[in-house]
């Protein structure tokens, strides 16, 4: 410091009208401390800096020069002692639909105990309609057909099925059918008699349970006003319906008709469908003999109908 500045100070003192002037050391003193507070400042602002560099990952400036982009956040207060921090959702859970998404969804109705809803089923059929019997290819058909009452099924050694109680409607035909062959108004070559029944839930399989026990129970038996011996035997029944039954009825024929040697051959298919049973009883016309393959064929017809009607 030079020289004329104690003197200054002097000169001061006395123009001050007795007022107190600060000592030049004193003054320095502030001086340098101020300049120490600024460069601490400063070097604080730097470690601010730094530090939101360091948790935020980096601070983002616009290209034309223009302000930067304000820094993250800061990180929230770890939470008091004995508290529960909230959830912090991951960058890959699933989104949260949209208000308008989720208001175009149904609601579900609540079930007692919380069970989820389920969906509602179809009551089961009460009545039998006549779409619900099968049409015969239209090289097949004859054009006899009968609704006439009779037995629905073969009796198996006096047979008596308790699933009858639970039978809720019944109905059945008899109908003739002829081979694409047969010329029209020949004499037809096979008839049926198809029958659809309606069980209560539950009781249609133990319908097709007995005629197995059934048929396994009577492996042979005289029909009667028949003198012959009729054999019984379930056969492979293929794939119709939800299940079902296929067993052959055989005999000789009788002297003087047929092939020598030969069997006359009935065939019975049982079907179910849910809780509908439909029967096709192969029948002949006049000692003729069943073929597999017309049946199998009526049988496909016979499981259409009922699905149709059961829609």
């Amino acid at each position: 410091m030079s020289a004329e500045l104690p003197d200054l100070y002097r000169s001061l003192t006395v123009a001050a009208d007795d007022v107190t002037v600060a000592h030049p050391e004193v003054v320095r003193r502030h001086a340098d401390r101020r300049a120490r507070v600024r460069a601490a400042g400063s070097a604080l602002a730097v470690a601010v800096l730094l530090g939101g560099i360091t948790v935020g990952g980096r601070l983002v400036f616009p290209v034309d020069g223009s302000a930067p982009l304000p820094p993250p956040a800061a990180t929230p207060a770890a939470p008091p002692t004995g508290a529960t921090p909230a959830p912090v959702p991951s960058a890959s859970a699933t989104p949260m639909p949209s208000t308008a998404a989720r208001s175009s969804s149904p609601p579900l109705r609540a079930t007692p105990g919380g069970t989820p809803p389920t969906t509602p089923t179809v009551a089961p059929p009460t009545s039998i309609p006549d779409r619900a019997f099968f049409v015969l290819a239209a090289a097949n058909r004859t054009g006899l057909e009968s609704t006439a009452a009779g037995p629905v099924l073969p009796t198996l050694c006096g047979d008596r099925h308790a699933s009858e109680s639970a039978v809720v409607q019944r109905r059945a035909r008899s109908i003739a059918y002829k081979r694409p062959e047969t010329r029209a108004g020949s004499v037809p070559d096979g008839s049926y008699r198809h029958s659809i029944t309606i069980y209560r839930p539950g009781h249609a399989d133990d319908a097709l349970r007995e005629l197995r026990q059934a048929v396994r129970a009577c492996p042979e038996q005289k029909m009667p006003d028949d003198t012959r011996v009729w054999r019984q035997r379930l056969l492979d029944p293929g794939a119709y319906g939800d299940e079902s039954v296929l067993f052959e009825l055989r005999a000789p024929y009788p002297q003087g008709i047929g092939d020598p040697g030969a069997d006359e051959v009935r065939l019975v298919r049982a079907i179910r469908v849910g809780d509908v049973v439909t029967v096709l009883w192969e029948q002949g016309w006049e000692y003729t003999a069943a073929e597999r393959a017309q049946v199998d064929a009526d049988s496909r017809r016979a499981v259409a109908a009922i699905e149709n009607w059961l829609r």
